[in-house]
């Protein structure tokens, strides 16, 4: 019987654990601030602001509200991305992404101090997941090895297969796989022959950001299948990367969209606040 990945119940167990040492820390005097910073009024990002606050009431997080409008100068942002690196209560800082097409990613990433890079988005964050050093690791990539571990499927050793390679989570996956002793292959846009590869892994991460792309022909026998994908189909209704229908029956393990990797992002990022705080 396919094992049923559930990312929510999952996320919850971790935000215990973060409350826990949240209360820890308040008893011996240590605040833990997250400043988060939306700019413009997509309503997607909305729903991300507003979950990520609940979070953090949760856990016993504070939350500092920072609301720019759209129009708003990168200068604008970076100055206060900037100011509250040097704010010593505010302990980790998250600009919520995407930013309009006037604002450059790169250098707003940039300007966050390593030490409050609570998304694990910044340079140094990326060099020293890359060479195994303890850091920021980005919360949905991280958010995917913790659901593997805590679902009893272990990585050592497997072919692991990552379908996507964007900084923000194909990339990041890939090498924290190899962290944890995975034979990892990333295919892309311009792989050739992609559903060959695909059908040879153990653990398939799917992260391409197209709605079904996914079925059961991709995949082999008794693969666990983790899907990153977020989409409305068109009934509207939530879908992912995967035909979860076609693929469930095949698959050992798989994750649901929704209540699968998504609400393992929200929990490794408060998991985060804690690591900053700590800096």
């Amino acid at each position: 019987m396919t094992q049923l990945i559930d990312g929510k119940k999952i996320a919850a167990q971790i935000k215990d654990e973060v409350k826990y040492d949240v209360d820890k820390l308040r008893s011996r005097g240590r605040e833990i601030c997250l400043a988060v910073i939306q700019v413009g009024h997509d309503p997607a990002s909305t729903v991300y602001v507003r979950n990520k606050k609940r979070a953090c009431a949760y856990v016993g997080i504070e939350s500092l509200s920072y609301e720019l409008d759209e129009s708003a100068s990168e200068e604008e942002l970076i100055g206060l991305v900037e100011k509250l690196n040097e704010n010593e209560k505010v302990t980790g800082i998250l600009v919520q992404l995407p930013l309009p097409k006037h604002m450059s990613e790169k250098k707003v990433i940039n300007a966050i101090s390593p030490n409050k890079d609570v998304d694990g988005f910044h340079p140094e964050s990326a060099g020293r997941m890359c060479r195994g050093e303890k850091g920021m690791l980005p919360c949905t990539p991280s958010g995917i090895v913790e659901l593997l571990k805590r679902s009893d499927i272990s990585i050592d050793g497997k072919e692991c297969v990552v379908v996507g390679r964007s900084n923000i989570v194909g990339k990041p996956a890939a090498l924290l796989l190899l962290r944890e002793n995975g034979t990892v292959t990333v295919a892309h846009s311009h792989t050739k022959n992609i559903k060959d590869i695909t059908k040879r892994a153990d653990i398939l991460v799917v992260a391409v950001g197209k709605p079904l792309f996914i079925t059961a022909d991709y995949i082999k026998e008794g693969a666990v299948v983790i899907d990153v994908g977020i989409h409305r189909d068109e009934e509207n209704h939530l879908c992912g990367d995967v035909d979860f229908e076609d693929v469930k029956e095949k698959a050992s393990a798989v994750t649901p969209v929704p209540g699968g990797v998504g609400p393992m992002t929200i929990a490794m990022l408060m998991r985060n606040c804690v690591a900053a705080s700590e800096k």
